[in-house]
């Protein structure tokens, strides 16, 4: 049996896809993953078949920091902008890498035509989200609004403005595709709701303790995260192990895949922060190049590191709250300081909060030294804090998404196989 999976997004997104895919290769299954260009290493690295998509994800990522923040509006322009002039390469190649696939799961932006490709090809989809979203609940707010605590109404209000808002931009996008290639795809249909087939399922690349609204239906699963984890013989180069022998544990403050133009306001920040804080610090350069210029020896610049190796050797961690970075902090154990940009990290940021094991989220654009520094003594200083984020570490250490995952998936194709055979 062969799996298609379409994602479309920064290393973040793709990261997690690659691991699921990994998941179902272990079970047995056929995968292939199909993503942008510039992942196609991180894909065949892994041992999964790699199919191409045009697009690159940094011109979306830097639109969506510097033009779109967390305004809904301004977001759907930005992304619109960014996927018109490309919409029709995009769904030939995702129609082209589908052709023998016997399941297809979907990302958030590939959500509604990976739908239509499996509707085409009569068989199922599965919606993969590493974020809360087509799946209202009363509980917490929609990640695309606001982060208000006004109760139960105003959080289901934004999750049905949210789909609203998805629906009608992809329907908006499709009249525009379909004038230019009338032959892509026939017309378009939204995944969550029963009608002629089964209603398409969501599964949650992430733990139940970090959430699970008890108002979700039956048809939502939250496996727990989608680590893919770094080979065991994986060494540091030689300044990162010296730097950590050094001293006590550092902070690591990156970024991750997002891109801005205000990086040297934000490095300089990050810089004074930690020297108010007495602290020393590890800056993980990522796609904007945090920390290009000069340091202090206390600190040390690294483009990268693998985060499941790296994250239990530090004291806390600071970061811009993607879903991927948050998991792989919270499994370490560590509080985490989050400065959102866009998207769905404000939320993640106000669930760690929410959930005790990182101060309040400082916006970006609102981000100082003294924010920082302050922010950086709760997350060093507060022992509740501290022990509350080793017991979630534990937890969600003991989970295992991708064997979960594989195991829904196969409940969910058992019942889908039925179904048809009895029409």
């Amino acid at each position: 049996m062969r799996i298609v999976i379409l994602v479309i997004g920064t290393r973040g997104d793709v990261q997690p896809s690659v691991a699921l895919g990994k998941g179902f290769r272990r079970a047995g299954y056929d995968v292939r993953l199909v993503a942008p260009q510039r992942f196609e290493s991180l894909v065949t690295d892994n041992g999964l078949e790699f199919a191409a998509l045009p697009g690159d994800p940094v011109a979306l990522i830097g639109g969506l920091v510097d033009k779109a923040g967390h305004d809904p509006i301004r977001t759907m322009r930005v992304m619109l902008d960014y996927a018109l002039p490309i919409a029709v390469d995009v769904m030939r190649c995702a129609r082209e890498a589908c052709q023998d696939a016997d399941a297809i799961f979907t990302s958030f932006f590939t959500t509604i035509f990976g739908h239509e490709i499996a509707r085409e090809r009569n068989v199922p989809d599965f919606s993969a989200q590493i974020f809360p979203t087509f799946t209202p609940t009363r509980y917490v707010p929609n990640p695309g609004l606001p982060q208000w605590r006004l109760g139960g109404v105003y959080n289901r209000l934004t999750h049905t403005l949210l789909i609203q808002a998805f629906w009608l931009a992809n329907r908006y996008g499709f009249r525009r595709i379909r004038r230019r290639a009338p032959d892509v795809l026939p017309d378009i249909h939204w995944p969550f709701r029963p009608s002629d087939r089964p209603r398409t399922p969501t599964l949650y690349g992430f733990s139940r303790h970090v959430l699970a609204p008890p108002d979700w239906q039956d048809s939502i699963y939250v496996t727990g995260y989608w680590f893919l984890d770094t080979p065991a013989d994986w060494q540091p180069p030689p300044e990162l192990a010296r730097f950590l022998a050094a001293g006590p544990p550092p902070v690591s403050i990156g970024f991750g895949s997002i891109v801005t133009t205000d990086i040297e306001r934000l490095t300089r920040a990050v810089v004074d922060a930690l020297a108010q804080a007495g602290q020393r610090g590890i800056l993980l350069g990522g796609w904007a190049g945090l920390g290009q210029q000069e340091l202090p020896g206390t600190m040390l610049r690294l483009d990268e590191a693998p985060h499941d190796w790296l994250f239990p050797r530090l004291a806390a961690v600071v970061h811009h709250g993607g879903a991927g970075t948050t998991g792989a902090a919270l499994r370490a154990g560590m509080p985490n300081v989050i400065v959102p940009f866009t998207a769905d990290q404000p939320f993640w940021g106000r669930r760690v909060q929410a959930l005790g094991v990182g101060p309040a989220p400082i916006w970006q654009h609102r981000l100082t030294a003294e924010r920082l520094a302050s922010a950086l003594r709760t997350a060093l200083d507060d022992p509740a804090m501290r022990q509350r984020a080793a017991a979630l570490g534990e937890k969600i250490r003991d989970e295992d998404g991708l064997s979960t995952a594989v195991r829904v998936f196969e409940r969910v194709m058992h019942n889908w196989l039925a179904h048809h055979r009895r029409r």
